[in-house]
């Protein structure tokens, strides 16, 4: 058996957490990844919580999809069910944190959206990526309150990041490992593998120029600095329970949004590229068929297709361009004649009246609703939302309730008169009142959909 390669029906897995954003997680989920499958072995990723760019570049190191894992978002069934079926047939399963590793929000146990949830959940230890730029022996006491604030959550092995020197880490290493807790790697400051940023996040994968040389740079620097069989070695089994058979999507039924259209026709491209991998399997699954097209490329929708979404991106950075993509704007309006369309977060600012660049220049946009959006005037929006939907849409029946997400930096400057498709809570209940807009057969709204809430 190779080295570090599951008995049969014992998918391993781990997360590599860190204090918070910043600190190098994506890289060093990315390098190990990819250093992993160099050795031959199936390795699989996941992301906890709301996040769009991670899944892709992690489905680029391993060759694999991704997966976002949302304890707060997702009813227990589905989180169980998509792990499990991420962990099938794998070697290992590595899990990517958001934020820092105990961030959530308040809720019920195992409810909050933090990964120390899915640590606690399915017995996941954690590979705790420390950048130490800046500290010395106080890296020890953070380790230490790590190690020590929830004996559910077992911390199994230490990375230093940002480490400026031999003297640097011969000063850190022996302030973390009094605490019994190894260093299973030290990453000397190297700027050429931070990952380039934008207003939302990362870069999308697809953007990044020279993708592949630039994983294999992070994988070259993680086999330099990182000890891969005691990372191997404190991954543990993945309790999601016995199962006989890779897990159907049938029982999820009830918490995963179900297909809106036997064919559904989904922008897809620089612009329009935020929707989650677990929304679209699930589509899959049950029998719908996906028709991508590219508005950017002035693509129409699918003249066959059922339905039409618009998920988010970045339509602000390219609203020129749609603009002027009379192809698009044509075909979506002759489609929404007679079809559903919907439009999330950047697909909803498209099917406005207008969007206003970062530049202060005003576009026309689809008009199939009234409101307008502004770039210019940003203010950012982010947080967990709970929706109940006030009418039919492709996100769900009225009355159904929907958990997700928003983030953006756009706002709406004029709301229009549409009625609103959504009342929408945050994560704590507290009203925040009607949101979106619904006219004809078109709806949309800021909110990102992540799956249905049982009420």
């Amino acid at each position: 058996m190779r080295q570090g390669v599951r008995p049969p029906g014992q998918p391993r897995g781990l997360i590599v957490g860190a204090a918070r954003s910043g600190s190098g997680k994506t890289s060093v989920a990315i390098g190990l990844l990819r250093a992993l499958k160099r050795r031959g072995l199936n390795v699989r990723a996941a992301k906890s919580g709301p996040d769009y760019i991670d899944p892709e570049f992690h489905r680029a190191a391993t060759g694999h999809p991704g997966v976002n894992l949302d304890s707060w978002a997702m009813e227990p069934v589905l989180l169980r069910d998509l792990l499990a079926r991420q962990g099938d047939g794998a070697d290992l399963v590595i899990v990517e944190s958001a934020m820092g590793l105990f961030d959530g929000v308040d809720a019920a146990p195992g409810r909050s959206g933090a990964a120390a949830d899915l640590a606690r959940i399915y017995g996941l230890p954690t590979l705790l990526v420390l950048d130490i730029s800046g500290q010395s022996q106080t890296a020890g006491a953070i380790a230490h309150g790590f190690a020590t604030h929830d004996p559910a959550v077992r911390i199994g092995g230490v990375v230093l990041n940002q480490v400026a020197s031999e003297r640097h880490e011969a000063v850190v290493r022996p302030a973390i490992e009094r605490l019994g807790l190894p260093v299973v790697g030290v990453i000397r400051r190297n700027p050429e593998i931070s990952l380039p940023e934008r207003h939302l996040g990362l870069v999308q994968a697809g953007e990044h120029t020279a993708l592949e040389a630039f994983i294999d740079q992070m994988a070259d620097v993680i086999e330099a600095s990182v000890d891969l069989d005691a990372v191997l070695a404190l991954a543990g089994p993945i309790a999601t329970g016995d199962r006989e058979a890779p897990p159907s999507w049938l029982p999820q039924a009830a918490s995963s949004l179900p297909p809106p259209g036997q064919r559904i026709a989904i922008a897809r491209d620089a612009a329009f590229s935020f929707i989650y991998p677990h929304v679209l399997q699930g589509w899959r699954d049950a029998g719908a068929d996906i028709a991508l097209f590219s508005p950017l490329a002035d693509e129409a929708p699918d003249a066959a297709s059922d339905v039409c979404w618009l998920p988010g991106g970045y339509p602000e950075l390219h609203a020129g361009r749609l603009a002027a993509a009379s192809r698009f704007m044509d075909g979506l309006r002759r489609f929404a004649e007679t079809r559903p369309v919907h439009g999330e977060c950047g697909g909803y600012m498209v099917l406005g009246a207008a969007l206003e660049d970062a530049g202060g220049v005003t576009h026309p946009m689809a008009g199939l609703l009234g409101h307008v959006t502004s770039y210019a005037r940003r203010r950012m929006n982010l947080g967990y939302r709970e929706a109940r939907l006030l009418a039919d849409s492709p996100v769900g029946a009225a009355g159904d309730v929907i958990r997700g997400h928003e983030f953006h930096y756009s706002r709406l400057v004029s709301a229009g008169d549409d009625a609103p498709l959504a009342q929408l809570a945050d994560s704590q209940g507290r009203d925040l009142g009607p949101s979106g807009g619904r006219r004809g057969h078109v709806t949309g709204c800021y909110f990102h959909a992540i799956a249905r809430h049982s009420v």
